[in-house]
């Protein structure tokens, strides 16, 4: 992969960390329906997995946390996959700050790239 190549998806696939991020703190549907996979699953914080199904109907949900931020990204590229390291903070209800971690995998199919699977940590 050129320089040039790896740049483009870089800032790729820092675009659509963000939009994941966004998507969940504000339920956009919408947006995840385009960017998940078929076979895209999620880990969830509970050790539930969830399918691409069950994930879209969870993130329905208006969500009770406030300010959503991803720090620390790590993206990392390996041919047509990418994994996305990162570290979450986020306001809970109660006005308590919390803080967590997650994994995305990201794979280019048809020259797009779609989350096939995400691992979710609170701490």
């Amino acid at each position: 992969m050129t320089t040039t190549a790896l740049r483009s998806n870089l800032d790729t696939l820092r675009d659509l960390n963000r939009d994941y991020i966004r998507s969940v703190q504000a339920s956009d549907v919408r947006r995840f329906d385009e960017i998940l996979a078929s076979d895209f699953v999620c880990s969830n914080p509970d050790g539930s997995l969830v399918d691409r199904q069950g994930f879209l109907k969870q993130a329905a949900l208006p969500v009770a946390i406030s300010n959503l931020e991803a720090h620390d990204v790590d993206v990392r590229i390996m041919g047509d996959v990418a994994i996305i390291h990162a570290r979450t903070a986020y306001v809970l209800p109660d006005g308590r700050r919390g803080a967590g971690r997650y994994t995305d995998v990201w794979a280019r199919r048809d020259g797009r790239w779609l989350a096939v699977a995400a691992h979710v940590t609170r701490c």
